[in-house]
């Protein structure tokens, strides 16, 4: 089996796993520091999968460009504010979240 079609076959198992939640359903993962953030810009998917693979420059080039990183607490507010959803998959202890909304894609 190639890489494609092992990063592929990992991104279509991850798809499964991925779903919308209630911010307010993650606060005990968000109070123990195991929310990651991911920008709108990047496909959720491709972050997990190299979170996956421990890819650690790329996640290190994406926490540069504040792409990927902490949940600050003022944005943690806001999402608790107006009951955001977001998507999110984990990777273990890992709980990767997106939201879609503040990067125009609906």
């Amino acid at each position: 089996m190639t890489s494609t079609n092992a990063t592929d076959e990992l991104k279509s198992r991850l798809n499964l796993e991925t779903s919308q939640i209630g911010w307010r359903d993650l606060q005990t993962y968000y109070a123990r520091g195991h929310v990651v953030r991911v920008s709108p810009e990047l496909d959720l998917l491709d972050v997990a999968a190299e979170l996956t693979a421990d890819n650690k420059a790329r996640f290190e080039q994406w926490m540069r460009a504040d792409q990927v990183g902490d949940v600050p607490p003022a944005l943690a507010q806001a999402w608790y504010d107006r009951n955001a959803e977001l998507w999110a998959v984990v990777i273990a202890p890992w709980v990767l979240v997106q939201d879609r909304h503040s990067g125009g894609l609906h």
